[in-house]
């Protein structure tokens, strides 16, 4: 699971690119993918989270908003906070899923940033739903989450090309969806 942070403010107070925080719209759509993935499990076993503080605000409204979803007692997923995601290219990314091996979740979630994230998400996809590859084609947005599945349980073999994009979704198309 690929998750871009949500829309921030243009400028921190610190003038630091790393300390931008959600601004009104971000938190209401972690709300909204938070939710969307504690309706839709599995859920994730380990998440992976950019130092940011717009990360780190993401992933704490969305698990506030996925525990709200999930009715049942579930397990609390392991999270690491990592300076490494930060600005990372899609080969980082790569090497920091790999090493998920050590922990072996079944289901692991990376939050982290454009233009990486979207990068990776591209790079990894080699086959899936038409319709979820042509969207993420144009961009991952804000709070955009891409799902990917592997055809391997050793996440060292992970590769570019070889994950089959599973879902793709966003507040705006989960939006539009409860429109139609």
């Amino acid at each position: 699971m690929l998750l871009r942070h949500a829309k921030t403010e243009h400028d921190a107070p610190s003038g630091h690119d790393h300390d931008r925080r959600l601004d009104e719209r971000g938190r209401r759509d972690a709300v909204a993918i938070g939710t969307w993935i504690g309706q839709h499990p599995p859920l994730p076993d380990a998440v992976l989270v950019s130092t940011a503080v717009r990360a780190r605000q993401t992933w704490e409204i969305a698990r506030d908003a996925i525990k709200d979803a999930v009715r049942e007692r579930h397990r609390q997923p392991q999270v690491e906070l990592l300076d490494e995601l930060y600005g990372a290219e899609p080969a980082q990314l790569l090497q920091i899923i790999r090493m998920a091996d050590v922990t072996d979740p079944a289901r692991l979630m990376l939050i982290g940033h454009n233009p990486g994230m979207h990068e990776l998400a591209l790079m990894l996809t080699g086959s899936g739903d038409k319709a979820a590859k042509k969207a993420l084609e144009d961009n991952l947005p804000t709070a955009g989450l891409a799902i990917l599945d592997f055809a391997t349980d050793d996440w060292s073999e992970v590769a570019f090309r070889r994950g089959t994009l599973v879902r793709f979704t966003s507040p705006k198309l989960l939006k539009q969806a409860l429109d139609d």
